[in-house]
This record gives C-alpha cells, sequence and structure tokens, in this order.
C-alpha cells in the first residue's frame, strides 16, 4: 500500500489545478470567443454541475464494483473531456466538455476519500487529509502563476493542455498501479443506495457535517471564479499580477493546511471549528466592507480573503474527516453524498454569481457572504449539539 497516497494525491491534481490554472484565461478565452465574462464563468458551472450529478452514484458504484475499477472506468471520462476542452472549436463545444470533465472528475473526489477511510483511521486519516491539502494546495497556489505564463507564451489553450496531460498520466499510474482497498464488494442494489442516501439525508449530524466544508467551498471558487475579471478588467491589473493576488490567498490556505493536524491536536477540533468559522466569516464581511467604501482597493480584497482561507483551512480536515465517520459502513456513498452536494452548491453560487456579476466587486462579496453565513449556522448547531467533544479531537 506504500503507493496509495501518491496515486490518491496525484489523481486529484488534475481536477485540483484546472481552476486555478485556467482562470487566468477567462478574459482572453471571452475575447476569443466574443462572448462576455459570465459566459465564460458558466464553464466553472457546467463543470461543477457535472461533478455534482455524476457524484450521486461512484460511491455506490466502488461500494459494488470497487474502488479501483470506478476510479479508472470514471478517470478515463475525465480524460476525454480535459482533450476536448484542449481543442474545443465553440463555446457550446467547451462547455459540453467542461460537463463531461466534471463528470469524470468527481471519480477521484468521491472515491479517493472514501479509500483514506478504507486505510486509514480517526487521527491517521485527519493528518493525511491535511497533508493531502497542503500538497495540492501548493499547487493550487503556483498553478496561477504558471497558468498567466503559459497564456502569455501559447493562449489559454496552453493550460488546458496541462491539465489534459496531467489527467492522461495519472490514469495510466492508476491503471498499472492503483490497489483495491474495499474488502468485501457488495451486490449493486438500487434498493440499498436508496436506503443509504435515506439514511444520510435523514441525519441533521451528517448533514450539518457535510455542509459547512461545501458551503466554505462554494464561496472560495465562487471568488476564484470572478476573481480574474475583476482584478484585471475592474483594478485593470496585469494578468501576473493578479495570479499573485490568487496565489496569496491559496498559499495561506495551504500554509495553515500543513500544520492543521499541529493546530487540530493543540486546541481540539471544537476549539478550531469556532475559530475557524469566525477567522471565515470575519474575512468575508472585511470584504463586504471593503467593498462598499473602498470598491478599488484590490489588496486590501486579497487580505479579507487571505484571512476567509486561513478560517478554511482550520475548519476544513477534522470536520470532512469527522462526517465520513458517522456512518462508517457506507463510506463511499457518504463520500458521493458529501461532493454531490458541495458541487451542487458550487454549480448554483457559480451561476448566480455569473448572472449578477457587473464587474463591482460588492457582487462578488454577496454571493460569497451567503455562503459563509449558511455555514456558520450550520457550525454554531454543530458546536451547540456537542457532536466533536474534546476528547475526540485530542484523539486526532
Amino acid at each position: 500500500m506504500s503507493i496509495l497516497p501518491f496515486l490518491l494525491i496525484f489523481s486529484l491534481i488534475g481536477c485540483c489545478i484546472e481552476l486555478d490554472i485556467s482562470v487566468p484565461s477567462f478574459p482572453d478565452m471571452a475575447h476569443y470567443f466574443g462572448v462576455s465574462g459570465g459566459v465564460i464563468q458558466l464553464t466553472i458551472a457546467y463543470n461543477a454541475l457535472g461533478f455534482c450529478l455524476s457524484s450521486l452514484f461512484y460511491g455506490p458504484l466502488s461500494e459494488s464494483y470497487g474502488r479501483r475499477n470506478v476510479m479508472i472506468a470514471g478517470n478515463a471520462i475525465l480524460v476525454i473531456g480535459a482533450i476536448g476542452c484542449v481543442f474545443a472549436p465553440s463555446i457550446p463545444f467547451l462547455l459540453v466538455s467542461r460537463f463531461i470533465q466534471g463528470i469524470g472528475a468527481s471519480t477521484s473526489a468521491v472515491v479517493t476519500f472514501a479509500m483514506i477511510a478504507d486505510t486509514y483511521k480517526g487521527g491517521q486519516a485527519i493528518r493525511f487529509i491535511g497533508i493531502m491539502n497542503s500538497i495540492l494546495t501548493i499547487l493550487m497556489a503556483i498553478a496561477p502563476v504558471i497558468g498567466s505564463f503559459i497564456n502569455e507564451a501559447v493562449g489559454w489553450r496552453g493550460n488546458y493542455s496541462i491539465v489534459a496531460m496531467c489527467c492522461l498520466a495519472s490514469w495510466i499510474l492508476m491503471f498499472f498501479f492503483l490497489p483495491e482497498t474495499k474488502a468485501n464488494c457488495e451486490p449493486f442494489s438500487f434498493k440499498k443506495v436508496r436506503q443509504d442516501y435515506g439514511k444520510l439525508l435523514s441525519s441533521g449530524k451528517f448533514i450539518n457535517a457535510s455542509l459547512v466544508p461545501s458551503l466554505l467551498c462554494s464561496g472560495y471558487i465562487c471568488f476564484v471564479t470572478c476573481a480574474s475579471f475583476l482584478y484585471m478588467e475592474t483594478f485593470s491589473l496585469p494578468i501576473i499580477t493578479y495570479s499573485l493576488h490568487q496565489s496569496s490567498i491559496v498559499g495561506a490556505f495551504s500554509i495553515i493546511s500543513i500544520l492543521s493536524g499541529k493546530i487540530i491536536n493543540r486546541f481540539g477540533t471544537t476549539e478550531c471549528l469556532t475559530k475557524g468559522i469566525y477567522f471565515s466569516l470575519g474575512g468575508v464581511v472585511g470584504f463586504v466592507v471593503v467593498s462598499l467604501i473602498s470598491p478599488n482597493s484590490p489588496y486590501l480584497i486579497t487580505s479579507c480573503m487571505i484571512i476567509f482561507a486561513s478560517g478554511f483551512a482550520i475548519c476544513y480536515p477534522a470536520i470532512f474527516a469527522s462526517s465520513l465517520e458517522i456512518f462508517p459502513e457506507i463510506k463511499g456513498t457518504a463520500s458521493s453524498a458529501i461532493m454531490s452536494m458541495r458541487f451542487f452548491l458550487c454549480s448554483a453560487l457559480i451561476g448566480s454569481a455569473s448572472y449578477l456579476y457587473n464587474g463591482q466587486p460588492i457582487m462578488v462579496a454577496i454571493p460569497v457572504l451567503c455562503a459563509v453565513v449558511l455555514a456558520f449556522i450550520f457550525t454554531r448547531s454543530i458546536l451547540k449539539s456537542g457532536q466533536f467533544s474534546k476528547s475526540t479531537a485530542k484523539a486526532a
């Protein structure tokens, strides 16, 4: 199993960098296809919609047909969609390719975490998720800079080409080396799938633990989707300067993720959730205030989003790992439900932001604030219920 951590992390690289590496190209893509920025932002919404719909199936399928088989089949779809983006001759073709890419990308996002839950337990799982997040977010932090240079050198198709090559390399490695982690597969049954989803969706404990990271993630992706137009068009910043702003936000998330295991072990899950959600909310409220009183201040907006990202990184590892342990007998289906919920929220929030966006910072800040306020409400519900005890947290 020593190769498993590398394969799981590598399988997520294409999914994680495709947003951050491609957004610097959004203004050029809008000019190339002769469409508005809102239409280009829909490439993220379509991707998230494909992700949301397909996520519902990969977990249950992996319970019945094995994690490995589902990973290989789903990532083949991801490669097809990624290649389609490279050669897209029109906006409709690009949107369809992004939708297909989302269908395939959800495989790794769902099954990888089910494989982690199969292999690692308790604090070990939390530490691995923290390490994985730190590695992936370091790549995400440098992705905008890389994407900016690629866009300057060869144009927007170059960024999609990098993603396609990463996806293809990952699929080849999985085909030859990915082990099976599901010990006992059960026959596929629609009745059981329906019952499992009913169990998950009727559990307030599971819904609360799933919604908090999903809403925070949706708020972050919504900001990133609009940020290239905001920084490069509204603030008239060069593409490299914009990429450094975005990298600093992702970099803050990365640094805290690297330290998350030690932070949780030192202060406990309850304290980290409390501090993390207040940091996130404070950062976004600051974003709203800056947008109203000083709307042409990119450095203040970036500072506010760094605070938000830091709080997000404190909350994420512990609460996400815990959500998969609420129903340990159906981890695959639980992972499916979480990811589908997350990207449904992403798709809805991005679609709303794309419709509302008029080039002003406040129209980016409002959708992000809505997501974080809801996350705050659900976090308070979790803390009030005593769902995370200090003893459990210290075990991490």
